[in-house]
């Protein structure tokens, strides 16, 4: 059983991130043909999670701009050095240990979402395919206790087929950012069991593979497959995820 971790007496902040997100639309827009698909599914207000596949190193940054509200997204901790550390903390994003559990990441997410604002999560961990063949379960932890609902994100072409981890997509290439429909679950309060959770998980990973798929339909793109060999990213194996051989 899984006890409700009291949240942060701190909201991230917020100024930089509401800010700046429009200048940088602008300039992301200038870029690449960036082309974002059904803002309308994300509600306007109250919790939110949403849950993106990981593809490329743009991912992060475009869902933080593109999204239609502004977005609290969990971001490996190895980012927050230096001035990228500054910027990052500055915009609101929050530090994960990916590698171990993380009480106050999760303290951040849950006072994000008591005060009615949305936590960005990718649930593959890692940068990879794109597909959900390794599915870590943070997201559908957040949506049993906040009773947040779960907005599926697509990104297509932020890594071109046999791009690495840190390539970036030429300029001009056409982008696609898809949000699919909510998933909802009952808010459960505490004792949870893991049974119940995994169970749970497995309804949220399969409605964000099917909203994948209508994304691919809507766009008539396909992700760009697998990493490079050599270039694979380690996945953070926490005891507390799923890998779906064959998937894609």
């Amino acid at each position: 059983m899984t006890a409700l971790p009291r949240p942060s007496e701190e909201h991230p902040r917020r100024a930089m991130l509401r800010g700046l997100r429009p200048v940088l639309r602008v300039g992301v827009g200038r870029w690449w043909d960036l082309h974002v698909h059904q803002q309308d599914l994300v509600p306007a207000d109250g919790p939110v999670v949403l849950a993106c596949n990981h593809v490329g190193w743009l991912d992060g940054p475009l869902l933080a701009i593109c999204a239609p509200r502004p977005v609290h997204a969990l971001t490996k901790r190895e980012m927050f050095d230096g001035r990228m550390g500054a910027f990052l903390r500055g915009s609101g994003q929050i530090p994960l240990d990916r590698f171990g559990a993380d009480p106050g990441a999760v303290k951040a997410c849950l006072r994000v979402l008591g005060d009615g604002g949305a936590v960005g999560i990718f649930p593959e961990g890692t940068r990879g395919p794109g597909t959900y063949d390794t599915f870590h379960h943070g997201a559908t932890y957040l949506a049993l206790v906040s009773g947040a609902p779960v907005v599926p994100v697509t990104m297509i072409g932020t890594r071109l087929p046999g791009g690495g981890t840190s390539s970036l997509p030429p300029r001009g290439s056409r982008i696609d950012v898809v949000l699919g429909e909510p998933w909802r679950t009952t808010q459960t309060p505490w004792p949870r069991t893991r049974e119940h959770t995994l169970a749970t998980s497995a309804l949220l990973w399969q409605h964000l593979r099917d909203e994948q798929s209508r994304a691919l339909s809507l766009t008539g793109r396909a992700l760009p497959g697998p990493l490079p060999a050599g270039d694979i990213e380690d996945d953070p194996d926490t005891g507390f995820v799923e890998h779906h051989q064959g998937a894609s």
